[in-house]
């Protein structure tokens, strides 16, 4: 009983010394930046659906390290503008592309 109690501590010990767990590599968020942006998105989302001046289903939305990307359609650019003024006024977005093409 003590050796497999012993042997289950070194093969955890081996385990966590090996395992590189949530490591950040170049190119990837971290975890706490990952869920600023998911928050970002949602709550520029949330706006959208909110306003009826924007057709929420026609916009997507992408946050990367606090860039917001809109891409999708608009019936006008009157819309297009509200999508980009919607998302500019949610805290903590750093900047805004705006991709939205308006439909002839």
């Amino acid at each position: 009983m003590i050796i497999r109690t012993l042997l289950a501590a070194f093969v955890a010990a081996v385990a966590l010394l090996t395992a590189t767990g949530c490591a950040v590599t170049r190119g990837q968020e971290t975890v706490g930046a990952y869920i600023d942006d998911a928050t970002i998105t949602t709550q520029i989302k949330a706006r959208f659906v909110d306003n009826t001046q924007v057709a929420a289903t026609s916009i997507k939305v992408e946050t990367l390290n606090g860039v917001v990307l809109l891409s999708g359609f608009a019936k006008n650019t009157t819309e297009k503008s509200t999508a980009e003024s919607i998302a500019r006024g949610v805290n903590g977005v750093k900047s805004v592309r705006n991709e939205i093409v308006v439909r002839p």
